[in-house]
């Protein structure tokens, strides 16, 4: 069937008639000019667009409705003279509803712009927002002729001018790189040293005291979870709950007004231009977690908000012998069809935007193995990898994947092509398996130590393509791995049936908060050597904001509906002694390029030496044998770092050197003695960490090579050689 509504005359609500130009079909979306507003918009399959205006005061009916007359190549444009910031808009798109054969247009429908720059507001839920009327027999089938206007936040024309100051992108190698892994509201809501009327804001996060938080701390780039405008769920809203974590995207171009301290039409753009450039001055980079698999229009139950209803079939994926349903890659309900020109070019434009006109330094891709789907397998050779990787401009940027989606031959890690660095989800579970006294092999620890070369060295690519983590969004705390055996997501209303149930934790003893002294040991000694595991492996660490202070989230591993204390930092508990050793530690390794390699490890001696880059030893002293590697669990064991092997030169073609280092991993549960390496691999060495002792620094006790010390159970102890081999 097709619906209409008749075209309205081109006037405005006092009867003064408006002026209308063919305009241009580049680029999509608003673009003012100066002296008026160009609009394009591409659909394929409709047989008539109309652009909408709308007046700030009055949101439930357009003030002016334009039946757009120009179309090129798909791509339908208007111009109209006398436009400007600010302006409110919207779609009406015309053509047939026909689920079955993929075509779901319903001219009652007010739609987003794809390539709007901002958004005023949020989805309001009522059944005017779905293109079929709820509970019909006849299901998604059922026309909807409510008009949902009222309900639909708009599209807003902004004005892309802005004082960057002479920004400069701190362009950090990846080597020399820290991630920290923050959300904008949870950063900042309950710090009492930000301004209340910013906290949670964009305005928050380029506050002084954040910039000076971040600084001490030592990281180099914040990821901000998902900024893009997004839809909290109708069923989370009706239970008091809310999508906090923002995985659930409508605006690819639009930063999230929720995050911004104005509620101007469009200011949250100029907001979010003004945190990256204080960053920058900083020295900090952004890199935005970025959600390209799917949108907040569901399945075929979902909503209508823009792209189901501009044109479903020339953008979702839908199944080939029945396109009324969705090819779902996601968990989510639909997955964007990236085999398609026009998505192509919609993701690709979106990157460069926010590359070169908000002058973000990177993206982390959710769910990326779904992007790189071709027809129903993964494949690092599609359209997608190969576009980013002839860009000029996105190529240049960080580009980091989670190398993974829900179907059974979505896990990717380790696969995806050269110029790409990934989550390292086996690092995670790996590291987590030895510090919990889980049984892996010396070899998988040593792996994951070095890089993880078995994954990535032979597509050659390097150490850095392996983004080392502990905990992220996604799952546990620090504090709540080493205090939960199980999850407790029981504030999510699902009968705990959410989240993971594979958490490769360890509580210590006892399940949760507890009085005995002897386990809040344990586990704080636990929580320093999964920091200190993560930041001298080879890689590049991130860490998951909060995790240096304590936060607990109260055994909840799922907390994506929390918007609330279960998922805000907690500035006022905050633990600080673990926050002065994570500063300390993160200061060590960011001083020592032995923690900072740009290439392999060799395993061969270095030049003028029988020492190799790296040895491995036993408690007694004695050198691994590699006979004794395979089928060896790891539990206890050190390893040496040398300095003169790091292979590499800096910018100005120095060769790079640095001090030998000794780090002892001793997960078993009895205090162990020690023997440090024999003289061939220097003498006199200083214990620099001490995780039993909370302690980075520098000791002033001196051990000689081949001397012993006393290391506690569940420990790292590492040693700083104060002369190399010969010296």
């Amino acid at each position: 069937m097709e619906q209409h509504i008749e075209n309205e005359l081109l006037e405005s609500a006092d009867g003064q008639e408006i002026q209308t130009l063919p305009g241009k079909p580049y680029p999509l979306g608003a673009t003012w000019d100066g002296h008026g507003v160009n609009f394009a918009v591409f659909s394929e399959n409709a047989h008539s667009i109309e652009l909408c205006l709308f007046k700030p005061e009055n949101g439930e009916r357009e003030c002016i409705k334009v039946k757009i007359e120009e179309v090129t190549h798909h791509v339908w444009h208007v111009y109209i003279p006398g436009l400007g910031p600010g302006q409110l808009y919207g779609y009406r798109a015309h053509g047939p509803y026909d689920p079955g054969k993929g075509h779901r247009f319903n001219s009652n429908k007010l739609l987003l712009d794809p390539y709007a720059k901002a958004i005023n507001d949020h989805v309001r839920w009522d059944h005017a927002v779905f293109g079929y009327q709820i509970g019909h027999a006849e299901e998604d089938l059922s026309f909807n002729d409510s008009d949902s206007a009222g309900f639909m936040p708009k599209s807003v024309v902004i004005d892309p001018g802005f004082d960057w100051q002479g920004d400069v992108l701190p362009n950090i190698p990846y080597h020399n790189t820290v991630i920290y892994e923050v959300h904008v509201k949870g950063f900042t809501n309950l710090w009492d040293q930000i301004p209340e009327n910013i906290r949670g804001t964009y305005a928050a996060i380029a506050h002084p005291a954040s910039i000076q938080y971040l600084k001490q701390l030592g990281v180099t780039a914040i990821e901000l979870m998902p900024i893009h405008h997004f839809v909290a769920d109708q069923h989370l809203i009706e239970k008091g709950l809310t999508n906090y974590w923002g995985y659930n995207t409508l605006g690819f171009f639009a930063p999230d007004i929720r995050y911004s301290s104005s509620r101007e039409p469009g200011a949250q753009v100029s907001e979010f231009k003004a945190m990256v450039r204080e960053l920058h001055k900083a020295g900090i980079e952004v890199i935005l977690d970025v959600v390209y698999n799917h949108t907040a229009e569901g399945n075929h139950f979902g909503p209508t908000f823009s792209f189901k209803g501009l044109d479903n079939a020339a953008y979702y994926r839908l199944v080939q012998d029945n396109p009324r349903y969705y090819m779902d890659y996601t968990g989510t309900g639909n997955t964007l069809n990236v085999r398609l020109p026009n998505v192509l070019a919609l993701i690709m434009d979106s990157l460069r935007y926010w590359i070169t006109e908000m002058h973000v330094d990177g993206f982390r891709f959710d769910l990326a193995a779904t992007l790189a789907r071709t027809l129903h397998d993964t494949d690092t050779l599609s359209s997608f990898f190969n576009i980013i990787h002839q860009d000029p401009v996105i190529s240049q940027v960080k580009l980091i994947a989670e190398p993974w989606d829900i179907n059974e031959d979505g896990y990717m890690v380790g696969k995806f092509p050269v110029g790409w660095a990934e989550w390292n989800g086996i690092y995670r579970d790996q590291i987590r398996d030895f510090w919990r006294g889980h049984d892996i092999e010396m070899t998988a620890f040593a792996r994951r130590f070095t890089g993880s070369p078995d994954l990535y060295q032979s597509d050659y690519r390097r150490p850095t393509a392996s983004i080392n983590f502990i905990t992220a969004h996604d799952g546990f705390t620090l504090n709540d791995l080493v205090s939960f055996d199980q999850k407790h997501n029981e504030a999510n209303g699902e009968q705990n049936q959410d989240g993971d149930d594979s958490n490769h934790s360890w509580n210590c003893g006892v399940e949760g908060p507890t009085d005995d002294t002897d386990i809040n040991s344990l586990r704080d000694r636990q929580k320093r050597n999964f920091l200190t595991t993560l930041l001298l492996s080879q890689g590049v660490a991130m860490v998951a904001a909060g995790d240096e202070l304590g936060k607990t989230q109260q055994g909840n591993n799922n907390a994506y509906c929390q918007d609330n204390e279960i998922s805000w930092l907690n500035w006022a508990n905050a633990d600080q002694q673990l926050l002065e050793f994570t500063r300390a530690l993160i200061g060590l390794c960011n001083a020592h390029p032995t923690f900072r390699r740009r290439r392999w490890f060799q395993d061969l001696p270095v030049t003028g030496s029988e020492v190799k880059d790296i040895m491995w030893f036993w408690p007694n002293g004695q050198q691994i044998p590699d006979e004794e590697w395979e089928g060896h669990i790891a539990r206890t064991f050190g390893v040496y770092l040398n300095g003169q092997g790091i292979r590499c030169v800096d910018p100005d073609g120095n060769k790079i050197t640095d001090d030998n280092f000794y780090i002892i991993f001793h997960a078993g549960d009895q205090p162990l003695d020690f023997t440090l390496p024999p003289v061939e691999c220097g003498s006199d060495w200083r214990i620099v960490i001490n995780t039993a002792e909370n302690f980075v620094g520098e000791a002033d006790q001196t051990i000689p090579s081949g001397g012993s010390l006393t290391v506690t159970d569940h420990s790292v102890v590492a040693l700083r050689c104060l002369s190399s081999p010969g010296t």
